[in-house]
């Protein structure tokens, strides 16, 4: 029986926390008895915690962020309820900032601000030999990550065969981008390349395929992005998946001379452009050559077949809905395979905060913190966005809508989608659980009462993307007569859009 459980709630199964098993492997003389508990978003709290009180431990860390906390919350007070001796020790991004006035807090023992690799294991020992220290907050430096125990041993084989494997090369971001937490952080720190490759190899042997580094900054260092890339190409296979997080305006000759050696479906970029607009840029602090990544974005998508998934924020400080748009249609036009849109949201302790009253930034008191209207959009407009969000991952990022993304898009992609956005919303009053033949049939009518497209043109690309689809259900625009008819005499102009890298999960 476990003293110590280490748990979390994942928002999906594919994912796994490397936040815990980082907790776990520097637990030193505790690691027999503690134990990994991870639960899925969703579950039911009672649930949860019978089975955390199965194993009657001592001690019971959360790691907690902006998807669990809600839950998590009722969690620790159902447990406070049956067990008020266990010691409830809580950290994690959403808990290390702004917590006086959170439920959570109030009901935890203990929580630990900062990275815990180090500070929880002593407060562990302490707990367990029977002291309760009189400090409830406790504030953990990031520690040198010479004296880190890496995780990786800890992904067993359920782990590997079924979900993403998480890593890290290194920790921190040298930028100041006010939306994000990492803004707070000095600078990067590496781990040591030796011991990180050797850990790879450790996994890659026993058959791990699916990585996702989970750092900041990969080509801030190019000789050990390098290094990185090399040790897996070295290695390449076809189950072989590596995801990255690129800085967009930083592409070196080296790194373009190894990429195009990685074959398609093995390597995903995740690039954040955020904004276009050079006064929001400076605003939020976040420094960026737009030209440069313009045309770094340019040269992946021409010369590589790395899969290119670009970040856009909508409702940032200074910029309203036009604004916005040119920068969407910026992107379009460097024809990534997927442009994720999301809306702000005021993630706590991050200095975007400082622009609440000067830009009259309203947010959601409830997670996920979304900003719902600035002195620049209001309300209703960013209703428009978000659902504009959701509809383009439906159709322009899906994959499924190839031919018919650029008959929907044409010469002006912002106005024209937003156009159908608005004409999906007012038709259905839903953003989800809509059915792919229904969603077809909505993208059709769009498409011609709203954006103009030719009945014949529209059904002709419809067909080619149906037959890709691999559904069953007939959509009516397609029924009146066989697809491959419909196919054979209106054969598709357009060359076919890009198709979203089916193992991409994000978390």
């Amino acid at each position: 029986m476990p003293d110590i459980i280490l748990a979390t709630l994942n928002i999906k199964y594919i994912h796994a926390s490397l936040g815990l098993r980082c907790l776990l492997a520097n637990l030193g003389e505790l690691e027999g008895r503690a134990a990994l508990r991870e639960f899925l978003v969703g579950q039911r709290s009672a649930d949860i915690v019978e089975g955390l009180l199965a194993t009657e431990p001592r001690v019971i860390g959360f790691g907690v962020y902006i998807w669990n906390v809600e839950e998590i919350t009722r969690i620790v007070a159902l447990l406070k309820q049956l067990r008020p001796d266990i010691a409830i020790v809580i950290g994690g991004p959403e808990v290390s900032h702004e917590y006086e006035d959170q439920a959570l807090f109030h009901l935890a023992d203990y929580l630990i601000t900062g990275p815990g690799d180090l500070a929880f294991p002593e407060l562990c020992l302490r707990l367990l030999a029977g002291e309760r220290p009189p400090d409830k907050v406790i504030a953990a430096a990031p520690p040198p990550l010479a004296r880190v125990a890496l995780p990786y041993r800890l992904y067993d084989d359920r782990d590997i065969r079924h979900r993403l494997t998480y890593v890290e090369a290194s920790r921190g971001c040298p930028f100041r981008c006010e939306f994000c937490l990492s803004a707070l952080d000095r600078t990067a720190w590496p781990f040591d390349l030796d011991a990180f490759l050797g850990a790879m190899s450790s996994l890659y042997e026993r058959g791990a395929r699916h990585f996702k580094f989970v750092d900041r900054t990969f080509n801030l260092d190019v000789d050990s992005g390098l290094r990185i890339l090399g040790f897996f190409h070295e290695r390449l296979d076809e189950r072989l998946f590596l995801h990255f997080e690129l800085i967009p305006d930083r592409l070196s000759e080296r790194l373009r001379s190894v990429l195009p050696g990685f074959p398609p479906g093995s390597l995903q970029f995740e690039i954040g452009i955020q904004t276009f607009n050079p006064e929001v840029q400076a605003l939020i602090s976040r420094r960026q050559d737009n030209a440069a990544a313009e045309a770094n974005l340019r040269w992946l998508r021409r010369h590589t077949h790395v899969h290119l998934h670009i970040d856009l924020i909508a409702g940032l400080p200074g910029e309203d809905i036009d604004s916005f748009g040119r920068g969407f249609d910026r992107l379009v036009a460097l024809d990534p395979h997927e442009i994720q849109v999301g809306v702000l949201k005021r993630l706590r302790g991050a200095p975007i905060a400082r622009h609440t009253a000067s830009h009259d930034m309203r947010y959601n008191p409830h997670p996920p913190y979304n900003v719902i209207a600035t002195d620049c959009l209001e309300f209703a407009a960013v209703q428009r966005l978000g659902r504009f969000a959701r509809y383009w991952d439906l159709i322009g990022n899906s994959g499924r809508f190839a031919h018919t993304r650029p008959l929907l898009l044409g010469a002006a992609p912002f106005a024209r989608f937003l156009a159908l956005s608005d004409w999906i919303h007012a038709t259905t009053g839903r953003t989800h659980e809509i059915a792919l033949d229904r969603l077809f049939d909505l993208v059709h009518a769009g498409m011609t009462t709203v954006l103009g497209v030719a009945d014949g043109e529209a059904r002709a690309a419809l067909a080619l993307d149906f037959n890709a689809s691999g559904t069953r259900a007939l959509p009516r625009c397609l029924a009146d007569a066989s697809v491959r008819d419909i196919v054979s005499r209106h054969p598709a102009r357009a060359r076919p859009g890009p198709v979203r890298q089916r193992r991409h999960h994000r978390q």
